[in-house]
């Protein structure tokens, strides 16, 4: 299993247990965590998935690809480290992964 930490805006923490294999957004919907709505159920059409990912992670989460840096421009508040969750996978590497909501989710 993979501990995912999604902190909310308010500081709030969503401590998750996810299968390696699956997204980040699937973690985070399978575990209700608010903010993360998925309207488009992980296609990277929407960015309802928006998160900051912490620095300490950005390596092993990967960087955006053109289709993903695109539904980024869309989002809220935008930042170096935005990534839609949908597009990142979950593996063993990642254990310990810190998250955070943009203001625009929270």
């Amino acid at each position: 299993m993979v501990k995912v930490t999604y902190i909310e805006i308010d500081g709030t923490p969503h401590d998750v247990e996810a299968q390696p294999g699956i997204t980040l957004m699937e973690a985070a919907v399978n575990n209700m965590v608010p903010g993360i709505d998925a309207d488009c159920g992980g296609a990277c059409a929407c960015a309802t998935c928006h998160v900051y990912v912490d620095e300490a992670w950005r390596e092993k989460t990967g960087t955006a690809e053109s289709m993903e840096e695109s539904m980024i421009d869309f989002a809220s508040d935008p930042k170096p480290n935005s990534r839609l969750s949908c597009q990142i996978v979950l593996t063993d590497e990642m254990d310990g992964l810190v998250v955070r909501l943009p203001r625009s989710q929270g």
